[in-house]
């Protein structure tokens, strides 16, 4: 028990000697804690100088391969043969190798000024002329960057050797249909000479005269469609090049083939038509013939006052398709086979030659023709062609 202080009195003070121990007793103790402390951080600092030395260690080694990429892709470019340019989103040259600089594809310069000034279209889709070399274009969109990759190849020599390749396959078959031409030539003008010997005939009577010079000019006239194919076949090319709008070349064929088909009792008609804004790039007249050839072989295969004709187009990415479909008498498999050989005709007034002219202007256009037929059920044509590099590249 402690006793009480009288009144007036004060507890006596601890000694000096006990207030310096307990001093150095705090202070013992918190240099103990700043000690640990200070371990901890080093130990810590040493983990993350370990950590930031591997970190460094692998984005230096990153950044060797990166830039040993680069290097190998850079001289994979400056090798190509091919041509490589890079377009930005807004149209323009950002990149192009050596092989795509000599044909003038030099930064900043945009489609439209290349193909003024460097490029000169050809009637192939996709090829240009660069001079005295030929070109065909490939783009590729980026759709990450939003721009565009080109792909210049020369096919100059490629180029040449397949019209050489083609005219010798020409020649070739100019020479098997020798005789079969002359054949076709001798029976319309046979025909056409024994109507206009009939027409020395002083005796006969006017009514006769006039059936028999119709006859003659018909026999003239078949002769000259005949001869006219011969030579659209034998040149086997397509001449010119024009923009037009697709709608217009159904308009066209409509007005030519409705009249025809009224007066047969055939119901005629253009399903899914192209919209008006529509374009294709090409020969207008030749793919006007082509289509016109099938549109008739159609009007042909049906039965007056029950057949059908449908006439459709239709785009995708990379194409426009043109269909010709009838509910006529179909085809067996062995004709449609032969479709396309030279003077192979199921009609007797047909020359044999409009569906091989037609397949040749399909593939000008860088497409073709598929036929699909059964008998009793009818018959298909499609005619496609591209819708080449200039539709692409500005889209």
């Amino acid at each position: 028990m402690n006793t009480p202080q009288p009144p007036g009195e004060t507890a006596a003070a601890p000694p000096e000697s006990e207030k310096l121990a307990e001093a150095f007793r705090i202070f013992n103790q918190a240099s103990e804690e700043l000690a640990g402390t200070y371990k901890t951080l080093q130990a810590q600092v040493a983990q993350l100088t370990a950590e930031l030395a591997a970190a460094n260690g692998a984005l230096r080694q990153q950044y060797q391969e990166k830039a040993a990429l680069t290097e190998r892709l850079t001289l994979l470019l400056n090798a190509l043969p091919a041509g490589v340019v890079v377009f930005d989103s807004g149209g323009r040259v950002v990149e192009a190798n050596p092989a795509a600089l000599a044909f003038g594809f030099t930064a900043g310069r945009s489609w439209a000024e290349l193909e003024r000034v460097c490029l000169a279209p050809t009637p192939t889709p996709g090829e240009y002329l660069a001079g005295d070399r030929r070109l065909s274009i490939t783009v590729t969109p980026l759709d990450s960057a939003g721009g565009r990759i080109v792909l210049l190849h020369d096919v100059t020599e490629a180029h040449r050797l397949k019209a050489q390749s083609e005219r010798t396959e020409r020649l070739a078959a100019m020479g098997e249909m020798a005789a079969q031409l002359a054949h076709q030539l001798r029976t319309p003008l046979a025909a056409a000479l024994l109507y206009a010997g009939n027409l020395e005939n002083p005796d006969l009577p006017a009514a006769s005269r006039v059936s028999i010079a119709q006859k003659t000019v018909a026999r003239l006239k078949h002769l000259e469609r005949l001869i006219q194919d011969m030579l659209l076949f034998a040149r086997g090319e397509v001449l010119g090049r024009e923009s037009f709008a697709v709608a217009d070349l159904l308009a066209e064929l409509t007005h030519t083939f409705e009249p025809l088909a009224r007066t047969r009792g055939i119901d005629f008609r253009v399903a899914g038509a192209a919209p008006g804004e529509a374009v294709l790039t090409g020969n207008r007249k030749a793919l006007t013939g082509a289509l016109t050839n099938l549109l008739e072989n159609a009007l042909q295969a049906v039965d007056a006052g029950s057949g059908e004709v449908v006439l459709s187009a239709q785009r995708t990415e990379t194409q426009w398709a043109f269909r010709v479909r009838d509910n006529g008498r179909g085809m067996a498999p062995d004709v449609v086979t032969r479709l396309f050989e030279p003077f192979f005709t199921t009609r007797n007034e047909g020359t044999g030659l409009g569906l091989a002219i037609a397949r040749g202007v399909a593939r000008a256009h860088g497409g073709g023709i598929d036929v699909t037929s059964e008998p009793g059920v009818g018959t298909e044509f499609v005619m496609t062609l591209s819708v080449g590099l200039e539709a692409s590249a500005r889209e």
